[in-house]
């Protein structure tokens, strides 16, 4: 009795892309329509221009606004002048010390050409006095 060794030909691997393409697009409608759902981590809140008749008004008695001039060093506090850093530190404390918590936002204004590592240490001094929130400003923005 003879075996024969067969045409040599076994099955032939065949892979059905079809449901995996199928299961890939629901997902990609899924993810389509959540994505405008998810909420984003960092959001920019722009200020909007104020009307008209609240442009004339004299600035809040109780804003607190520090100074960088362009050439650094004589620092102010409002209208008042700092020599230095610890002088601008010194002066902070007491105008923020005995404020409620709502009023002790301090801002920051100079001049685009400032270099950053200026604005840092400001900003430090203010964080270290208990200023909080800080803004800045750039001392040729539209009044």
């Amino acid at each position: 009795m003879g075996m024969s060794g067969g045409s040599g030909k076994g099955a032939v691997p065949y892979i059905n892309v079809t449901p995996f393409i199928d299961v890939l697009l629901v997902l990609l409608i899924i993810f389509m329509v959540i994505s405008p759902q998810k909420p984003h981590r960092f959001e920019a809140k722009i200020p909007e221009k104020p009307p008209e008749e609240l442009r004339d008004t004299p600035p809040d008695p109780f804003s607190l606004l520090v100074t960088i001039p362009r050439s650094g060093g004589g620092y102010k506090l409002n209208t008042q002048e700092a020599r230095d850093l610890n002088d601008l530190l010194k002066q902070l404390e007491s105008a923020i010390t005995g404020r409620p918590a709502d009023r002790k936002a301090v801002f920051i204004k100079g001049p685009r050409t400032l270099a950053y590592g200026e604005v840092i240490k400001v900003i430090d001094i203010v964080k270290q006095a208990g200023g909080q929130p800080i803004g800045l400003q750039i001392e040729d923005l539209e009044q």
